[in-house]
Order: C-alpha cells, then sequence, then structure tokens
C-alpha cells in the first residue's frame, strides 16, 4: 500500500521521511501571501506533469531532487501520482500561507472523485521538523475525510483570494468555517496586513514599528519567531526583512540606523555586511512625517489582485500581494 503525505513545509517532509511515516512524502511552500499569485494558466500547469513550467512553477519545486530520484516521481503530475497511491494525506500547517495551499490543493483536487475518494486532512498545529523521528513515528493526528462541503468551502475562499477586491474574502468571515478549523484564524490575519486607512501600514508593519519604537533595537529583534514578541505569523524570513527594508529605505523613512540592505541572499553571503545588519541599531523616524506619507500611499491602493493589495511600492515599482512592502 502507498501512502502520500503532501505537507506544506519542507523540514516537516524530511522529519515524515526520516521516521518513515510514509512512503512517499513532498512539501509544497509556494509563497501565495508574498507578491502576485501565478496566472491562470500557471496556476492550472503547477499540478500537471512538469513539462516547460519554469523553476518555482511546479508542485514538485519544493522537494529534493534526490529524493524524486529515488522514489521515481521526477516530473509527475499530481493527479497522476494520486492514481497509483493506495492512500493521500495532507498535512497542512496552522500558518496562513500553509492554509492557502491547503485551499489549492482541495479546489485543485474537487473534481476529480477518484483522487477525493483517497484524501484525508490532518491538521498540524505546530511546526513539526524538530521533532525526532522516534516522536514522529508515533505522531497521529486527527485525520478527516473531505466531504463536498469541504470541498465546496475551499473552492469559494480559494475564489475569493483570486478576486480583484477583498469583499468576498472578508464575507467569508460570515460562514460557518469550522470545517476548516485552522482557515479563520488565517483569513482574518491577512485581512490584517491589508493596509490601514489612516497609516497605510499592515499588520505585521505596524508591529515592527511598535518594537522599534523604544529605540536603539536590533533588526533580527523585530522579526517573528519562537518565543519573540512578535507574534504576527503571516510573512516568513525573507519577506519580514523586506518590508523592515521598506520602512527604512523609502523616500521618508519611518525606520533609522539599519546600517545595511537590501535583505538579500548576496547580504547573507558576505560575512561583513551580514555582520553590519545584525549590529544595527533601530530607532524611529519623525513620527508625524512617516504618517503624512503613509496616508498619501494609502491613496494608491489599486485592487486586491490574485491575493493581495497592489498598491504603490517606490522599493519594489507597482508593488502586488497582501501587504507589499510600501514606503
Amino acid at each position: 500500500m502507498t501512502r502520500l503525505i503532501v505537507t506544506t513545509d519542507s523540514s516537516t517532509a524530511g522529519g515524515i521521511q526520516r521516521a518513515g511515516v510514509a512512503d512517499l512524502v513532498i512539501a509544497i511552500e509556494h509563497r501565495l501571501v508574498w507578491g502576485p499569485l501565478p496566472s491562470d494558466a500557471e496556476l492550472e500547469a503547477f499540478f500537471a506533469p512538469r513539462t516547460t513550467q519554469p523553476h518555482g512553477l511546479h508542485w514538485l519545486d519544493d522537494t529534493p531532487s534526490w529524493r524524486l530520484e529515488e522514489s521515481g516521481m521526477t516530473g509527475r503530475g499530481l493527479i497522476e501520482l494520486m492514481a497509483e497511491c493506495e492512500s493521500v494525506e495532507l498535512w497542512p500547517g496552522p500558518e496562513p500561507n500553509a492554509q492557502l495551499i491547503l485551499l489549492w490543493l482541495l479546489d485543485r483536487c474537487g473534481g476529480e472523485r477518484a483522487a477525493v475518494s483517497k484524501l484525508a486532512i490532518r491538521h498540524l498545529d505546530i511546526a513539526l521538523g524538530g521533532i525526532d523521528p522516534e516522536r514522529f513515528a508515533k505522531l497521529n493526528p486527527p485525520a478527516a475525510r473531505p466531504t463536498a462541503d469541504h470541498l465546496a468551502l475551499a473552492g469559494r475562499a480559494w475564489q475569493a483570494y483570486r478576486a480583484l477586491t477583498p469583499q468576498a474574502w472578508f464575507d467569508l468571515l460570515k460562514a460557518d468555517l469550522s470545517l476548516l478549523p485552522q482557515f479563520e484564524p488565517c483569513a482574518v490575519d491577512l485581512l490584517e496586513e491589508l493596509p490601514n486607512v489612516t497609516t497605510g501600514l499592515g499588520a505585521t508593519e505596524t508591529r515592527i514599528l511598535e518594537l522599534i519604537a523604544p529605540g536603539g533595537v536590533l533588526p533580527f529583534d523585530v522579526f517573528p519567531g519562537h518565543q519573540k514578541p512578535n507574534e504576527r505569523r503571516v510573512f516568513d524570513y525573507w519577506e519580514v526583512g523586506a518590508l523592515l527594508d521598506g520602512l527604512a529605505r523609502c523616500p521618508v523613512p519611518a525606520v533609522s540606523g539599519l546600517d545595511e540592505g537590501p535583505f538579500s541572499l548576496d547580504m547573507h553571503d558576505d560575512v561583513l555586511r551580514h555582520a553590519r545588519y545584525k549590529q544595527s541599531r533601530c530607532r524611529l523616524q519623525i513620527w508625524e512625517r512617516r504618517c503624512w506619507q503613509a496616508r498619501r500611499i494609502s491613496t494608491a491602493i489599486i485592487r486586491f489582485p490574485a491575493g493581495g493589495v497592489e498598491r504603490f511600492s517606490p522599493a519594489n515599482g507597482s508593488g502586488a500581494g497582501i501587504a507589499k512592502s510600501g514606503c
């Protein structure tokens, strides 16, 4: 019996693989909370067999090539592979991006009756990557078989996230979302990242400024993480770094004292630059000027394209995506 597990986190996938919990393990980590969503054609091709899809736009791209080769999965399509498995389990994390991937997967499988009949969803409350293999092998998150109601809710939510405005996404909060128990907090978190009507800032940007307000704050002290004061969970490490860059490097900065940037892989690979970044002491600029500038930005909101507000962003041009950093 071939058991396929699809996760939304590579470290979780690695833990499952080491524990021997499944025959095949795939991680899908494509970022849906940052930047524009793929086009309709790219979304359609994402789960199809590999042909000409660019790297990053195929469902197997986040799984190591050696694991794909060992398992004979290289270039396979999702529905094609599911047809060869006895059971398929989705293990999504609680983070908003993971929940969006769950919606996408359920929407994609919804029209495939044979595929749905093999599906089970196991919702994870915590990240599992650091758990030792022995404990992992004993792990047995409760499983739910997706019904027509699950699929209808997932399809409605996925279409709402892809809509041109956030109204349909907001309307989801009026519905019963209990079939997807981790989805409602995700929906609220994403709405909170839309630009505030007064400041033009999303919730993560606002929290960063609150933490910098005392002055002399190290950059990584404002990043989210385990037992850290920033408990926002929408954006990952690189995205939060880009948000802080935007707050520090826009025409009228909200933050001063960030001595290195941009927050890129090149900066991390340069030992001296990375050290300067880590030793920076961040503080707020004059708040009145920042608020004035932010109010100007809030008028530049254009639409809610493919899951996010598109708005003017000096650092990124016309940035798209929920809370694409803008100053």
